[in-house]
């Protein structure tokens, strides 16, 4: 085998929906100041009992039914996170646990919101390599649980969610060489720190880091896999904010390419953002079987990581 391929994905979303006119209750804001700004109309809400470990288990049950796999034939699983509670046993131990997965090699990757395209990178390096021959790999945050609720700037773009993909060895490479890095000296720009824990950010320096930095570093990812961005068949960007991803999207060139914004309904769920983009886009039919899509973290640390895949 020559590389690795995805060939399932799943996403799933708390069922609670918080509108912006429910945020207008607790803080001073509008439906109208949310859409104008950041593109949000709902977002899904965890509850106290729904961890973060239940949301990513539903979603890898999901992928791996729609894989025709049992939990069995994964020897490896990834859950890129920033929101678990406990360190150990850490979530990807706990979700093949829920999940009955047994003797896998399970890891968390905390790289915020460019955690899956990390943990993807990572899966398919340990295929290439043969120290797995299928891998589960999820993203999945409980945003809600570190975020201030008094705090109008933060709290009306967050959400709770999970999305998964299963990743296996394959003769053609169907993930792409990954195009990853960050900027050290921008690292606090988004933070999750503090006693508990809280989001915070930058929001004017990530837009302006977001929106000039990262459209040449996209296109290098798409050169990596030997495409032009006008090639693409779609483009799942991190789904930070709708005024982030709209003039990045633009300025990448992918110009055939159907854009993610699923932001709109599911808000910034940090690492699940991509992910459960990417699940919704296969479920609704926007992409087909073997359209190149390009992946695209960014955030937290100021880290990035971005890879062409093929559609499963």
């Amino acid at each position: 085998m020559n590389g690795s391929r995805i060939t399932a994905v799943g996403h799933y979303q708390p069922a609670k929906v918080l509108t912006n006119e429910d945020l207008a209750g607790l803080v001073d804001t509008s439906d109208e100041w949310i859409r104008s700004r950041v593109g949000i109309n709902t977002r899904h809400i965890a509850g106290p009992d729904e961890p973060v470990d239940e949301l990513a288990a539903h979603a890898a049950a999901k992928a791996l039914a729609a894989a025709g796999l049992d939990p069995a034939d994964i020897d490896l699983v990834l859950v890129a996170t920033s929101t678990a509670v406990d360190r150990s046993p850490n979530t990807a131990a706990r979700v093949a646990s829920r999940i009955g997965i047994p003797q896998a090699a399970t890891m968390d990757l905390n790289v915020v919101c460019a955690g899956f395209t990390h943990a993807l990178a990572t899966a398919d390096h340990a295929v290439r390599a043969g120290g797995s021959s299928r891998a589960l790999v999820i993203g999945a945050d409980k945003m809600s649980d570190v975020t201030d609720w008094t705090d109008r700037t933060t709290c009306v773009l967050v959400g709770d969610g999970a999305g998964a993909a299963v990743v296996e060895a394959a003769g053609e490479p169907g993930i792409g060489p990954v195009l990853w890095g960050s900027v050290p000296e921008m690292g606090n720009a988004v933070r999750i720190e503090g006693t508990p824990p809280r989001f915070a950010q930058e929001g004017q320096s990530v837009y302006r880091w977001a929106t000039t930095q990262l459209p040449p570093i996209a296109r290098r990812a798409c050169e990596r896999a030997g495409l032009k961005p006008a090639d693409l068949a779609a483009v799942v960007l991190h789904q930070a904010n709708l005024r982030i991803i709209e003039p990045l999207a633009e300025k990448i060139g992918a110009v055939n390419a159907v854009v993610a914004r699923d932001v709109t309904e599911s808000g910034n769920t940090s690492a699940a953002s991509i992910p459960l983009a990417l699940s919704k886009l296969v479920e609704q039919g926007a992409v087909t079987t073997g359209d190149p899509v390009l992946l695209f973290g960014f955030g937290g640390n100021l880290s990035y990581a971005g890879q062409v895949v093929r559609c499963p």
